[in-house]
């Protein structure tokens, strides 16, 4: 066991659904993981990349569950987009795919939001998809707008399987209009420019964990930033033997992790 790849790491940024908690329920030792943390005085993060959600969700999930925390443990990729738009694209007319939280938080942030004419089309995980909005959207995208999508997920986890994400949706924009966006949240590297203006640290400093290889792991690999692949969610051990995304670190779970520090 090597516990020197985490020697330079501040703050663990963490996964939340199948690496912390699993249908509804805290993973077994995620709680002594953060526990661990502070122990060695290091810190944390969660980060999703369903932009569906906010955090006043993640935070209520997380409390019903037993473990409150203040909403600023949480990052969600709409927080990167926000910070996006603002940094490259500041006043510019955004036309949004995203359900009422994600418009609530891109209203609330001051973005441009608007029905017609847009110079953006931002593409989030919309849970109240129409085929107005879609036709409206690959209008705006095969006419030249500047096109950004929240994250890259095809496929979201839920209760009794999964449910098509924002991933799935730039799949088809290119279909039909032959063009794919601007992709932010995990494993981008706009993702760690955030985190790392967010948290007031460096990028050697972070560490991620998380269940995917295409985002948790990714995100590390393609960043060269420390990354720890948990056993707990989606990826099997077969399956990670398969594949060229490689963690640091394997292990079964967060409790497992915490004998890293």
């Amino acid at each position: 066991m090597d516990k020197s790849v985490f020697e330079k790491t501040r703050y663990f940024i963490i996964d939340m659904d199948g690496t912390f908690y699993l249908s509804g329920k805290l993973i077994e030792g995620s709680v002594d993981f953060i526990n661990r943390l502070k122990e060695t005085g290091r810190d944390f993060c969660f980060f999703t990349n369903n932009s569906s959600n906010n955090t006043a969700v993640c935070r209520e999930k997380l409390e019903k569950m037993g473990f409150p925390v203040d909403e600023s443990k949480i990052i969600v990729s709409t927080h990167v987009a926000i910070h996006y738009l603002k940094k490259h694209y500041p006043g510019k007319r955004v036309y949004l795919l995203g359900n009422e939280r994600l418009t609530a938080d891109m209203k609330n942030a001051g973005i441009n939001l608007v029905d017609d004419n847009p110079d953006i089309v931002l593409l989030g995980f919309d849970t109240t998809l129409t085929y107005e909005k879609i036709r409206k959207a690959a209008m705006y995208i095969y006419g030249g707008a500047v096109y950004i999508a929240t994250h890259p997920d095809l496929n979201c986890p839920t209760a009794d399987g999964f449910m098509l994400d924002t991933g799935s949706m730039i799949e088809m924009f290119y279909a039909s209009t032959g063009r794919r966006p601007l992709v932010l949240g995990k494993p981008m590297a706009t993702t760690v420019e955030y985190i790392t203006e967010y948290l007031g640290c460096k990028g050697e400093e972070l560490a991620f964990v998380g269940d995917r290889l295409a985002t948790d792991i990714a995100i590390g690999m393609n960043n060269g930033i420390p990354c720890a692949l948990v056993y707990s969610g989606v990826t099997t051990k077969e399956e990670y033997e398969k594949q060229d995304i490689k963690a640091d670190v394997q292990v079964e779970n967060l409790k497992a992790l915490a004998e890293y520090l």
